[in-house]
């Protein structure tokens, strides 16, 4: 990019069809995204972006401007693209940590980013980051369940401590529309309630634009086919692979940093009386992701 020291860098240029990841919480979005990671051509902030679009007030809903993180294009006005382009370019990084303000001489840049609450805001980053490709990752609705309820249990992924209105343990994970209507509900509801607004919005927003800048992929694919899968989603994002990234995907993927206990395919029984009461639910949402290869394991 050959960027002059000091000077703002090409935005459009930077951000061209960069990769979001779109997924429920505790879906496995963070292994797919740290395995994309190892592809030499790829840039992230090294982590979730929660710090950078929220540490804007009109994105925030701790701020009052917004009442959840359902967010759309009225949402993206220019000062607010602005801001955040130039904020997650200060922290792009490559797979060996190296910093784009100190490497500007890139000629091809992949950007891949991923929180789950960019599951409700596919519309604002579109507009943010136009031309984006998008991994639509989903799970087996009794494991990611399970997750979710641990999540809420361990007290490791508060996004919320303090949020007004709600009479519940501090909130946990991503914060749909309607959330209010969970308050005083057992924790199985509240999960299956933020897992269906999760997919539900995926699926709708997905629906309305150009079926090629969107791929699905399943947790279980990921975790049981991995070469063959991420070679198809590469070649779907145009994502380099070299030998060092051939060698990382010809060995067992490493834990996430997110993982809270070892991976077992049966460890979602541990919740299974919580979970078998709320599946009747959820089984509208799993026939609609049937399509895209989504089954019970």
């Amino acid at each position: 990019m050959n960027t002059p020291p000091g000077s703002l860098p090409d935005f459009d240029r930077l951000f061209d069809r960069p990769v979001i990841i779109l997924a429920a919480p505790r879906s496995g979005s963070t292994l797919l995204f740290e395995t994309l990671s190892q592809s030499p051509d790829v840039w992230t902030i090294g982590a979730e972006s929660h710090h950078i679009i929220e540490s804007l007030p009109a994105l925030n809903p701790n701020a009052g401007k917004v009442t959840d993180n359902r967010l759309d294009a009225r949402h993206a006005r220019p000062r607010i693209v602005t801001m955040l382009r130039r904020r997650f370019a200060r922290f792009l990084r490559d797979r060996d940590g190296r910093e784009f303000f100190h490497h500007r001489d890139r000629e091809r840049l992949r950007f891949v980013e991923k929180t789950p609450k960019n599951a409700l805001r596919q519309p604002f980053l579109d507009s943010v980051f136009p031309g984006a490709r998008y991994i639509f990752l989903f799970r087996d609705v009794r494991a990611n369940l399970s997750s979710m309820i641990e999540a809420w249990r361990s007290g490791r992924w508060v996004t919320y401590p303090r949020l007004g209105g709600w009479d519940g343990p501090p909130w946990s994970l991503l914060l749909p529309p309607g959330w209010q209507t969970t308050n005083g509900r057992p924790l199985e509801e509240i999960c299956a309630f933020q897992w269906a607004a999760a997919n539900r919005t995926i699926l709708a927003d997905l629906s309305r634009i150009e079926k090629d800048r969107w791929i699905s992929v399943s947790y279980e694919s990921l975790t049981g086919a991995t070469q063959t899968t991420v070679e198809r989603l590469c070649e779907f994002a145009e994502l380099e692979m070299d030998e060092r990234f051939e060698r990382h995907l010809g060995e067992p993927l490493p834990l996430s940093r997110m993982t809270q206990t070892r991976p077992d395919q049966e460890k979602w029984r541990r919740n299974e009386a919580l979970i078998q009461r709320v599946l009747p639910s959820l089984e509208d949402i799993e026939k609609e992701l049937e399509p895209l290869g989504y089954r019970r394991v």
